[in-house]
């Protein structure tokens, strides 16, 4: 049931903040267990002309979820398996810092659109984590679809 309650809650919060325009150039696709079990991968494509740019940036085991900031600068890419969030730079493509430590099993991920905040499903602890971009560290708080209805925070 708690799981149902966090589909639920991603759906809405794609719904109430929609899919931002986004100032990225290019596309971030990920691909999981692209080093044999020991972690994802992110690919930089571009768009014009369908090819990959660069080389694969490694993030977490079984990469999930991708979210691009409303101004472009930065991708949020959750690692299913890894309980954390990796954070690009999209002016380098490569990683900023070290994984934002979330709840189990990250999977969905949507930017505010004012850019200030990330939130997180995760599917296995039935919570939502949030993540300030500003600082990029989590849980800001983290809720649960266990409490008290859809973004009851604990």
């Amino acid at each position: 049931m708690a799981r149902i309650l966090v589909l639920a809650m991603a759906a809405a919060l794609a719904m109430v903040f929609g899919i931002a325009p986004s100032r990225a150039q290019n596309a971030y696709v990920t691909i999981g267990y692209s080093n044999g079990g020991d972690g994802g991968t992110v690919s930089v494509i571009d768009p014009a002309s369908n090819t990959v740019i660069g080389t694969p940036i490694p993030v977490g085991i079984d990469p999930f979820g991708v979210a691009v900031t409303p101004d472009g600068s930065k991708v949020y890419v959750t690692n299913f398996y890894s309980n954390n969030v990796t954070v690009i730079a999209t002016a380098s493509n490569t990683v900023i810092g070290t994984p934002i430590t979330v709840g189990h099993h990250p999977s969905g991920v949507a930017v505010t659109p004012d850019g200030s905040k990330v939130y997180v499903t995760n599917y296995r602890s039935g919570t939502v984590s949030v993540i300030a971009t500003a600082i990029n560290t989590s849980p800001l708080r983290s809720g649960s679809a266990r409490a008290r209805g859809p973004l009851a925070w604990q």
